[in-house]
């Protein structure tokens, strides 16, 4: 017999469309993904954008981690707008990456891999570093207890370069939302900056292996350097409520 996390792997995805944009989903009325059919690539949801606030920290990162595809809305964003990036996603639903060609996800070159693979083995296991890891890795049932145990925010730590980022998704509501919350705390010696959405429904998690966060001009909102000037526009309240967040981050 197989067990919830099996069958969560096996689940096939549904796939909704309206006149302007087509949803990924798992049940209906919990939407995991969400894009604009004229502009694919953009941020349809602001929790996306609020992740990608990791440009203010770090600007120009060469080698980009993901555990989740889903729609791929972040996978896009970064293979069209981070060129210098090395892009690696992991997903271990395989019927999710069959869809990628509906929501546009970019086929597989030198710079840009979508693998089917467990994240958190896959993580520990790594042999090279990232600048930037993204865990947004949810199913049918949530996010998957091994994508928030003390061993896998240890394994994300260790898998980052000296001064690395972690930018993970949660959701605000969850029974366990404090307990994980800890355990990043615990894995990254506090640093990390939590920024709430405005419906309380999300929080990302940004954690740092290094001082970062701590670095002095955090409040302010500039152009993260070589970002394109319509990006860092469709980002811009994303900086907003990161900046408003770190001014108000007890060590400042």
């Amino acid at each position: 017999m197989l067990d919830s996390r099996h069958l969560a792997i096996c689940t096939m995805p549904l796939v909704s469309e309206s006149v302007s944009s087509r949803v990924l989903l798992f049940t209906i009325g919990e939407t995991q993904s969400s894009m604009q059919l004229n502009d694919p690539q953009a941020l349809d949801l602001e929790y996306t954008r609020t992740m990608m606030g990791f440009l203010m920290l770090l600007p120009e990162p060469r080698s980009i981690g993901m555990v989740g595809l889903g729609g791929g809305s972040l996978a896009k964003f970064c293979h069209r707008y981070l060129p210098h990036a090395q892009v690696q996603v992991m997903e271990i639903n395989p019927h999710v990456i069959a869809l990628r060609e509906e929501f546009h996800v970019p086929d597989n070159d030198d710079r840009f891999q979508v693998i089917c693979a467990n994240g958190a083995l896959f993580i520990r296991n790594r042999q090279a570093a990232y600048d930037v890891l993204l865990v947004d890795g949810y199913d049918v049932h949530g996010l998957p207890g091994e994508l928030t145990s003390q061993r896998f925010y240890d394994d994300c730590y260790a898998a980052l370069v000296a001064d690395g980022v972690v930018v993970a998704n949660l959701q605000y509501g969850h029974p366990d939302y404090q307990a994980h919350l800890d355990r990043i705390q615990q894995a990254f010696q506090g640093r990390i900056l939590v920024v709430d959405d405005d419906e309380l429904s999300n929080s990302i998690v940004f954690a740092c292996k290094g001082e970062r966060l701590r670095k002095k001009g955090g409040g302010l909102i500039r152009r993260p350097k070589g970002l394109d000037a319509n990006a860092a526009d469709h980002l811009l309240a994303a900086f907003a409520r990161i900046a408003t967040a770190r001014r108000h981050q007890w060590w400042w």
